[in-house]
């Protein structure tokens, strides 16, 4: 992958593209961040049977709506994952 596709870049054509692409790059660490709230709370007995499907369901659907994102704009989800050189990248590898 070359350095141009982890960073946005400013032609009027690929504006919207771009901001997309940052959206979803949030969305996403967000998503993952309360994914793995979940599952601890669920690991640690603190939810309801109704809580679980409530949560399930709903990251079930945000990660439905990603995908629709994602391909209406043509990214890939490692596209989502921006470079913070140093210290690597923004989202854990799956």
């Amino acid at each position: 992958m070359t350095e141009r596709h982890n960073r946005l870049d400013l032609e009027p054509d690929t504006v919207e593209r771009d901001l997309v692409k940052l959206v979803l790059t949030v969305v996403e660490l967000l998503r993952q961040l309360m994914e793995r709230q979940a599952v601890r709370r669920f690991d640690e007995g603190e939810l309801s049977e109704d809580q679980e499907e409530r949560i399930g369901l709903t990251l079930m659907l945000l990660d439905d709506r990603m995908t629709e994102l994602r391909e209406r704009y043509g990214l890939r989800p490692e596209d989502l994952n921006l470079d913070l050189g140093p210290l690597g990248p923004l989202l854990p590898r799956e």
